[in-house]
Order: structure tokens, then sequence, then C-alpha cells
């Protein structure tokens, strides 16, 4: 029988060899994770690049990744970090402490095969008027699209597995997008661009702003005449849009858009349309623009002043209407001149009447970007404490950013705000809540907007809330300024949305309406309509489906500007030389 010494001291050694056996330390039998080295050669670029270094990776091989990029449902894997000083041949490595979306990390991402593409989105440095120095992208003519910006530099896509356990991946960009031939003057549309002062001041270098000019049929023959000027908003146009001087091409290729088959034909079959109301007898006469002023935001500024963008609002105001009305006998006075345009043009268009409203003697805003921020799309800036979630005290419900007629949701908030954050850090995506963000924020300390909520956790920033509201908030505007404003916009303020915009406009313009129906001081004496069903970007057509009346905002609002004309000249203006 072992005495139980003996078996204390056996017991106290088997303790102290499993110890020693639990300090060791263990043997990690992993494969290292996913990396990628990314560089690019001296085809692309012989000097050093600043910019956004953006790695793309899709299942679906059919496209270039870079024309993939889409928030929600049908999102494909990216991820983006910025560069300083990249030389050629240098690799720059991205692993998994790189922000992407919708998977955070690499790490998170499913070993497999992908259609893989990087491209580096490049960045200038700009010294403000007010010493800040900042590094953003320059248009380059084609609107701010990262995707397809002359200069930037890209690699081939190619199809790759992607895993654990294999050396950085190699990825070389030897691409390098074209410039962008500009459009060439035509019998009825002209462009011009100049130089501003005003925005030359503000970002330290020369900026400029351009526009195309469809000028009336018979401006030649009828040299004494001067006409109104209507400003057609909206994106950034390559060309004057929806303008057609010749018959639909029959050999066209149809091409499908949604449900519509052979939306290309339409377009054409519309444009020429339009071509034909606009030389006939009957159509009034003036002068139509369409306003290029990309920026290093966006590809337009919103029309207003900014103290991230600088003063837009003033610099196409006071610099580039006056000089196109010198330029094609424009009648030049605030009576002849009107606004329309949808979504960032419908917005643009009211916004520009309200905080100009002596220039302008009437407004046509169709689906335009929240007028109230109580519902800044999903969000009430003032109240709600995220952006991106909904919550309770036991729960979060995720905000939608995106919805169809029925109310199915394929979009939210954190979509498409971390796609964004992927693209550009410090508001540089050129998306939508980026130039928000720049146009309505104050600049910070670094340059750059101050956020209006954080990118990566929908946190608002009450603060900046504040700032919105008293320099953006349409609704707010109006209500605080009628006592003045009232007055100067009676009769021009004119709003239609469809009830089921797909990005929740129609829920501000219920706030509008609201007080717009409660002023009696003067009565605002305008219109606000809705479409019932109607998605983005309904605009006042009641008879035509939204496919067609997106296309006809000329020959929609035109007869409507000759209405108001011809009922609120003043006395002794001009009403005769333009009407042939």
């Amino acid at each position: 029988m072992i005495q139980k010494s003996v078996l204390a001291r056996l017991f106290l050694l088997g303790t102290v060899i499993a110890t020693i056996g639990a300090c060791a330390p263990a043997v990690d039998d992993s494969p290292p994770p996913t990396t990628f080295a990314i560089s690019f050669s001296q085809l692309a670029s012989d000097v050093a690049l600043d910019g956004r270094l953006i790695l793309i990776l899709s299942k679906d091989d059919e496209d270039e990744p870079r024309f993939q990029v889409r928030p929600g449902i049908q999102a494909v894997q990216i991820f983006g970090l910025n560069v300083d000083g990249m030389r050629p041949g240098e690799d720059v490595i991205l692993d998994e402490s790189v922000f992407g979306y919708p998977y955070d990390s690499l790490a998170e991402l499913p070993e497999g095969e992908y259609f893989v593409q990087a491209l580096l989105h490049k960045y200038d440095t700009f010294t403000l008027s007010n010493g800040k120095t900042v590094k953003l992208p320059m248009d380059q003519g084609e609107g701010q699209q990262w995707a397809e910006s002359p200069g930037n530099i890209y690699s081939e896509p190619r199809m790759l597995l992607v895993g654990p356990g294999q050396n950085a991946i190699k990825v070389v960009m030897d691409q390098v997008i074209e410039a962008i031939e500009p459009p060439a003057d035509t019998d009825y549309i002209k462009h011009i661009r100049i130089r501003s002062e005003l925005l030359s001041k503000f970002w330290g270098r020369d900026m400029y702003l351009g526009a195309h000019v469809l000028l009336p049929a018979g401006y030649d023959e009828h040299p004494d005449a001067r006409y109104p000027l209507a400003v057609f908003h909206g994106h950034f146009p390559a060309d004057f849009s929806g303008f057609r001087a010749e018959p639909p091409d029959e050999e066209i290729e149809c091409e499908q858009s949604g449900d519509v088959i052979c939306y290309n034909r339409i377009r054409q079959e519309e444009a020429y349309d339009f071509y034909q109301k606009w030389t006939g007898p009957d159509f009034p006469r003036m002068l139509i623009i369409q306003i290029q002023h990309a920026n290093p935001y966006y590809d337009d500024s919103y029309a207003v002043n900014s103290a991230n963008l600088g003063p837009y609002g003033d610099a196409i105001t006071y610099e580039l209407i006056p000089y196109i009305e010198e330029q094609f006998r424009g009648i030049g006075e605030g009576w002849a001149r009107f606004l329309y345009g949808g979504s960032t043009g419908g917005w643009e268009a009211f916004g520009v009447q309200v905080l100009y409203p002596d220039e302008f003697n009437g407004t046509f805003a169709a689906c335009p970007d929240s007028l109230d921020f109580r519902h800044y799309s999903a969000v009430n800036i003032y109240d709600d404490e995220n952006a991106y979630r909904m919550e309770g005290d036991f729960n979060a419900v995720e905000r939608p950013a995106y919805r169809d007629y029925l109310g199915n949701i394929t979009v939210t908030m954190e979509d498409e705000n971390h796609m964004e954050l992927v693209i550009g850090d410090k508001g540089r995506s050129g998306g939508q809540w980026d130039i928000w963000q720049a146009i309505y924020s104050p600049m910070g300390d670094d340059g750059y907007p101050i956020p209006i909520w954080d990118k990566k956790t929908g946190v608002i920033n009450h603060e900046v809330a504040e700032h919105w509201r008293e320099n953006y908030d349409m609704r707010y505007i109006l209500e605080r300024d009628w006592e003045t404003l009232g007055p100067k916009l009676e009769g021009k303020l004119n709003v239609m949305v469809g009830d089921m915009d797909n990005f929740h406009l129609n829920n501000a313009v219920y706030l509008l309406e609201d007080f717009l129906e409660a002023t009696t001081d003067p009565y605002y004496n305008g219109s606000v309509d809705y479409g019932d069903r109607q998605e983005h970007c309904w605009n006042g057509d009641h008879d035509n489906p939204m496919y067609i009346s997106r296309l006809r905002y000329n020959t929609m609002y035109v007869p409507k500007i000759l209405e108001r004309l011809l009922t609120t000249a003043p006395e002794g203006a001009d009403l005769t030389s333009w009407r042939y």
C-alpha cells in the first residue's frame, strides 16, 4: 500500500508538469491572412501620386469591377485607403486593417474566386484662401465620377483566387483613363466656360464655370430680340440633354432600361420631338441653360454658397448668368429669369429661388432633395441620436435609404454611408451624403467638412445640425424669414413629388406644404403636387409614365414660365421682341 505522503508528492509533480504544459506557447497552424500588394507602373505615371486607392472584388466578370460599385443587396466588395506620395513600382499593402464594404475587413471575406481590380483616384493639393491645405480630386470634365475620371490609373481586371495562406496578391495598375473631348457647338447649342474670380479666390487656383446654352429658333434672324432665361438645374451635364436636331437612328440597337424596352430609342424620339416643338411657330422663344459646376467634392455645387465649396451661389448668379445674358442677348432682369429641375436640380431650383428671391421669378422644383431636415431622407437630424438605426431599450432597427413604390427596402443608410467612407474619407467620396455634408456643414480645423454624423457609427452631431438648420433647411428659413421673404416669393414656389419617392423625399415636402398652406401674410400662392404611388423623380405629369415625363422637363415647364412672364412683368417690360 502506497503511503499518503508518496501519493501527495506524485500528485504535486503531475500538477507542476500540467502547469508547465499549459504555460507553453501554443503553436498557431492557421494560414496567414490575405493581403494585397498594389502598385502602379511607369506606364501609368512616372511621378509620385496622392489619392485614394480603391480595391474592388466582384463575382461578376461581365463588366469591369469599377463600374459595378453600388450599395445594398447588389453591392460588390470594396476596400479603400489613402496614399501620399505613392511612387511608381512601390507596393502598398492592403491588409485586414483596411476598412471595407460590405465586409468591414479582408479577414471576413469568404475564400473564393473574385474578379479583382484596383484604381487610384488622384488628389490635387489646394491651399485655400483661409490658409488651410486640403487634398481633393479635381474634376477632369467627367463630373466627379471616380471610376471614369481622366488621369486616374487602374489595373486590368483579373479573376483571382483570394483566401488565407497566399503570399500578398500582386495587383499592378498600368492603365490610364483618357481625357474627355468637349462637345462642339451646333446651330442651337453653344458651350461657354468662364474663369470665376470668386471661386478662384476661395480655392487658391483658377476655377471655372461652364454652361450649355440652348438658343431659340430665329435667334440669328432677330438680332434686336432680347430673351428671358430659364435655368434647368441638375447633375453634371456633359452636353445639353434632351435636344436632338436629327430624327431617331433607324439602325440603333435597342437597349432595355428596367422594364422599358428600347429606351435608348425612346430617348432619341423625345429629344427630336422637343427639337420640333422648339423650332415650331408657337413655342415660346427664350434661352435655356444647363450649368457645369463640378467641383472637388461633387458633380455640382448645389448652386449655393458654402463654407467648404466656396461662393458658388454668388458665382453662378452674379458672374455666370450675367455673362451668358450679355453674350446671348438675355433680358438680364430678375422678372425674366426662371428655375426648374429635378432631384438635386429640384433642390437647387428651390433653394436658389429662396436665397436669391429678387433674381428669379419662379421655380418648378421636382422631387427635390430634403427641404426640411426633420425628414433628411429617413432621419430627423435634430431629434434622432443615430442616423443608421432607430434604437429602443431592447432593440434597434436599420433605417432605410432606398425603397420601391411598394415599400420594399434594398439599401440602408449604413450601406450608402459605409460605401462612401471606403471610396473616400473626410467627405471625399463624391457621393450623395458626402456632398450634402460638404455643402451644409461648417469647415473643420483640418480644412474638410465637419461630419453631420460619425461615418462608421451614425452618431449625429447636433451642433452641426444647428448650423444646417440656420443656413440650408429651406422650410425653416422660409418660416423664420417669411415677413421679408413672403412678399418676394408670392406665386413663385412650385413643388412636385411622388408620394412613394424612393429616397423618402416626399416626407419633407409634407412639412413644407404644412407651412406654406398656413401662410397668410402673404399667402404663398404657389403649388404643391403629389403623384400617387410615384417614385423618384416624379415631376408633375399625371398623364404619362415617369420614363416619358422625365424626358419632358423643358416642354412641361416652359409654357408655365411664359404664363407667369406675361402676368408678372413690370410695367414697360419687353414682352414683344422675343415673341415672334
